[in-house]
Order: C-alpha cells, then structure tokens, then sequence
C-alpha cells in the first residue's frame, strides 16, 4: 500500500524556507565577493599592469570572504596559495613566505600550549581560583574578572582559548551568585571577562592573531624582529593596563547591579594538589614568560622559545598533550590563515601593488614629515577605517605592505608607522570585527545590543583618551 501523502503544515514551511535562506545566504556572499573582486581587477588592469591588478583582484577576495564568513578560514588562504602560484603573481617564496615566519610558529606553539594546558587540568585548576579570589562586592568582582582575564592573556597565547576557558565559569559563576540570564549583573560579568581578556592582550605580543600577524610580515618583508620585552614596554603601560581599567569602569556604569548573593552553602573541598604533569607545564610557561620577556638580551625569537615548548610538550614522555594530538586536536585552520595572510602582504609588496596604493593615498591625505604627530594620528586613523571594512586581520595584510612608502612620505620610523596599526587594530568599533567577540555572543547567549553597546563605549574611550596617551607614552620613550 501507498505511503500517505503528507501535506506539510505552515510550521514545517516556515522551518523548510528558513533553512533554504541560510543555505543560501553564504552563497551570495561568495558571489558578492566574487564580482567585487572581478570589478576591481578589471578596472585596475586599465590603469596598472597585470600582476598589480590580479593582485588587487585577490586580496579583495580574500579579505572579502575572511571578513564575511562565507567560508571558513582556511579556503581562502588555501585558494590564496593556489591562484598566486598558479598565476605565477610572485616567487614561489614569497607566496609560502608566511611558513618561514617565526610568528606562525609562535601561534603553532600557543596551539600546542593551549592544548597542554586543557589536558593536564591547570586550565580548570586556574578557574577554580579565579572562582574562589573574586570577592562578595560587585564592583570588586567586575575588577578581579578583568585583572583575572588579563593575567590570563600572558599565559595562554589565543584569545579564543582564553575565551573557551574563562566564559564556561563565569557564567556558573554568575548561576551560584543570583544573577540571572538578562540581568545586568551576568551581562556586567560576561563583557569583563571578554574584553578583559581580549581587549587588552592586543598589548602583549603573542596573545592575539593580529599582533602576530603584524609581526610576521614585518619580519618577512623588511626583517624587523619585534622584541617581546619592547613591545611590552611600548604598548602595555596604555592598551594593557589602562584599557584593562577602561573596561572594568565601563562594564560598571553601563551594567551596575546588586552585590553577589550565593545561592548555594554548601563548602567547597580543597583543591587537590598539583600532578606532577601540571607541575611541568608550569615551569614550561614560566621558562617561556621569562625568554619571552628577556629576548633583546638572548636575541632568541619569540616563536622559536614557543616552538621549543611545542616540542617539549608534544614529548611522548612528558605527558603534557594527549597521544594524537598533532592529528586530531592541532586547529590546522586556523594555521594556514595566519600563513595566508602573511603570504598575501608579501605579494602585495612584491607586485608594488602597495607603494601605489600609498601614491594614491599620499594624493588625498597631506602628510607632513615636520609634524609627526599628526602623520601618526592619520595613519591611525586610515588603519581604522580598514579595520571597520575588513576586519583586524586585514589591517596588517594592507598596511604592512605600504609601511617603508609610508615612513618615507610622514618621515616617521619605519616602526613607528608599523605600531600605529596596533592602535587601529585593538580599537574595535563593532563585535563583527573580531571573531572572539562573535565566538563569545554565541557561547554566552549575550544580546547583541548590549555587546555592541559596549565596542562603542570602549571605542569612545580608545579614541578620546587612550590613543593620545599612547602618543604621549610614544614620545617619552622616543618612537615619535
């Protein structure tokens, strides 16, 4: 006998057509991308010769589909790799110039460590005394959330880790002390400890994907080192400390609560003592801290101590990383778009694609080598606006590029022009920008209003306060 035919109902409709536009919208914008693409490089190409404009072509498709999220990370970068080798757009070294770099072995190192930290325990171990050190005011709480946040960022180099680890207990956190979803208290406690954790960390070198893509660039395409300890020193006295203060200030007056109630008495047990492999894994990040901070004088890169620790910790012996971890937990994604990336900004400086972007630039915007404070401030503000259009990972492939042009034309160091993008590129105008903040709104469940609410405010602040102190900070230590 014949199945009945079964007529759907308006609800199984509805389910069917919303699952027909999400399918398609990446769809569209793949396309979108791909006719901007085209119609830039079919433009260009009356102007500029072939390379220049094939160039053009891919890095809006790349940073196009980076900055939508049609597709994951990786394809562009993997397709990135395909099309300049196959069009021969630069050397075969210049291409893959972003496996070469120290800074991708740094991030691989942060990978492995993350990982290390989650499979002995420590990461749970350092949440559960976060837990315990929070104290029973709310002002006090929001305080040591984002101090606890920022300590973080100087252990475990990746902010979604950090993320990953930090948001699970403080929304438990939140449950035991009375504050439920919605209210303000839970929302006060969620933004710190991602801003706190996120935020601040663009001052520390290996703690967030752009630093180290600046980084890597600059290495690869004028052979400038950053030393850990310098760029500690030039950026962590304002956009550590004092974003960390900011952050804290305004999760208080945008989201001011109650004092914590614990709705559960019972009493805690005592922590077990430390595995002798979380013992290890300490000395591991201790040694690594202390390299880290001490390179001007040992001259050892940042990404050879964290691809020195990646090997300790991938030991068989010492127990720190589970047996297959190289194969099944190592976010190889997340490796070849920091490749990618670092390739796309050695090709751009290979065809001259960006002395003529900065010609162009240089034609609208006056730059006065007698007044470095302005130019710096300029170039600030241009690096800002391509964050907001591309998101932070494309700042350093479209700037970086265009840095020696660009200290020619403002009469700045070439260090110089290369820090302002750490201005542009830790002040966030909206959560789009950043795929922490949206990794955050979906673990957390956080209205996306309030999220925003709060990159505006944080922005404000950044421009008004934070970026003329770090000029000021800038000129005491003689970069400007």
């Amino acid at each position: 006998m014949a199945d009945p035919v079964q007529v759907p109902t308006q609800q199984d409709r509805a389910t069917a057509s919303d699952r027909a536009r999400a399918s398609s919208t990446p769809a569209w914008r793949v396309i979108g991308v791909l006719v901007a693409a085209g119609s830039v490089g079919g433009l260009l190409s009356l102007h500029l010769p072939l390379p220049m404009a094939g160039t053009a072509a891919l890095v809006i498709f790349c940073i196009g589909l980076w900055a939508t999220a049609a597709v994951p990370e990786y394809w562009p970068a993997l397709a990135f790799f395909l099309i300049a080798t196959l069009f021969q757009l630069a050397p075969t070294e210049t291409v893959f110039s972003g496996f070469h770099s120290s800074t991708f072995w740094l991030f691989f190192g942060g990978i492995v460590l993350g990982i290390a930290i989650r499979h002995t325990g420590l990461g749970q171990r350092i949440a559960q005394l976060l837990s315990s050190r929070l104290g029973d005011t709310y002002a006090g709480m929001i305080l040591r959330i984002t101090l606890a946040g920022l300590a973080l960022a100087f252990i475990i180099p990746s902010s979604m880790a950090r993320i990953f680890l930090l948001l699970p207990l403080i929304m438990a956190l939140a449950d035991r002390l009375g504050y439920h979803p919605g209210s303000n208290g839970r929302t006060g406690m969620l933004i710190a400890a991602v801003f706190g954790t996120w935020a601040p960390a663009f001052s520390i070198l290996p703690s967030n994907a752009p630093n180290m893509i600046l980084s890597g660039m600059a290495e690869s395409l004028y052979g400038e080192q950053f030393s850990y300890g310098y760029y500690l020193i030039l950026h962590f006295p304002v956009l550590g400390l004092l974003k960390a203060a900011a952050v804290a200030l305004l999760a208080l007056w945008m989201f001011p609560d109650r004092a914590p109630v614990a709705t559960d008495t019972e009493a805690r047990p005592a922590p077990s003592p430390m595995s002798g492999a979380e013992r290890r894994l300490v000395g591991v990040l201790v040694a690594c801290i202390l390299l880290w901070l001490t390179d001007g004088l040992h001259g050892i890169s940042p990404g050879w101590v964290g691809l020195g620790a990646a090997l300790y910790c991938l030991l068989p012996a010492s127990r720190l990383t589970p047996g297959k971890c190289i194969n099944e937990q190592v976010n190889y994604g997340s490796l070849f778009f920091v490749a990618g990336i670092i390739g796309l900004g050695a090709v751009i400086a290979a065809t001259g694609l960006g002395e003529a972007a900065i010609a162009w630039t240089g034609r609208h915007v006056a730059f006065a080598p007698d007044q470095p404070l302005g130019s710096a401030l300029a170039l600030t503000a241009i690096s800002t606006l391509f964050a907001i259009v591309v998101s932070l990972p494309g700042v350093p492939a479209i700037m970086t590029p265009a840095a020696a042009s660009l200290a020619d034309a403002t009469g700045l160091s070439l260090m110089a022009v290369l820090m302002t993008q750490v201005l542009a590129f830790s002040n966030v105008l909206l959560p789009y920008q950043a795929p922490p903040l949206l990794a955050a709104l979906q673990m957390t469940q956080l209205p996306l209003a309030a999220m925003t609410k709060f990159c505006l405010a944080l922005f404000a602040v950044g421009i008004v306060a934070l970026v003329p102190l770090e000029m000021a900070w800038w000129f005491v230590l003689g970069l400007l």
